[in-house]
């Protein structure tokens, strides 16, 4: 027998996973227009500021489950999973407007080296896969899918700090160039751990377990 309380987890889970198919959209266009040069700026302003809102909704609609039906312990165990599903798409297409803003003044990586574009392409590739992850176990609730993160956030963990020990090493680079990458690998990073937080929070989801996926 369904309870009342049931449309409106429903409800909050077809916004959550509306947040993040936007979320995967919003990151790829970001990240793309980085590696190619393109100014994606005000769209992907506007893709974050609705991800922002959604966010909100999640929220707000959250304390009135909780006020409104006093949910059980299970139900509770979703709903605050909800919220920081929600908290971390919105940081999602945070880190995506941060992405956008650092390509028009410093011209994305046109001012580097190949084996630079080469190393940021291939986290941003990494990257775009975990959030893809996140994602889809999102909408089939799937730990196993979920538990499939870790590998590619050990394997991020490493490419950023293999490029920073070359990028320190490495003579004659240009400024901007430093700077850019720099701050890419940096949100690509962030980003990671976002998608790893998200996968984690699936697995409470379903099984009430707290892990850490690393």
């Amino acid at each position: 027998m369904s309870r009342i309380i049931d449309q409106g987890l429903e409800e909050q889970s077809v916004l959550i996973v509306r947040m993040g198919e936007l979320t995967y959209e919003t990151l790829a266009l970001s990240i793309h227009g980085y590696l190619e040069g393109r100014s994606v700026q005000e769209q992907v302003r506007e893709m974050s500021d609705i991800l922002v809102s959604m966010a909100d909704k999640v929220e707000d609609e959250s304390f009135q489950l909780i006020a409104r039906f006093q949910p059980v312990a299970t139900d509770l165990r979703t709903i605050k999973s909800y919220m920081k599903i929600a908290n971390n798409f919105a940081r999602y297409g945070r880190y995506a407007l941060d992405i956008s803003l650092i390509n028009d003044p410093l011209s994305g990586i046109k001012q580097c080296d190949t084996w630079t574009k080469d190393s940021i392409d291939d986290m941003s590739e990494k990257v775009l896969s975990m959030v893809k992850i996140s994602v889809d176990s999102l909408k089939k609730q799937d730990i196993i899918i979920a538990k499939t993160i870790s590998l590619t956030e050990r394997e991020v963990d490493k490419m950023y700090f293999d490029y920073l020990h070359k990028l320190i090493n490495s003579e004659h680079i240009d400024s901007k160039c430093v700077i850019s990458t720099t701050l890419m690998i940096r949100y690509l990073e962030r980003i990671a751990d976002h998608a790893t937080y998200v996968c984690e929070s699936i697995v409470y989801i379903v099984t009430g377990e707290k892990i850490t996926l690393d």
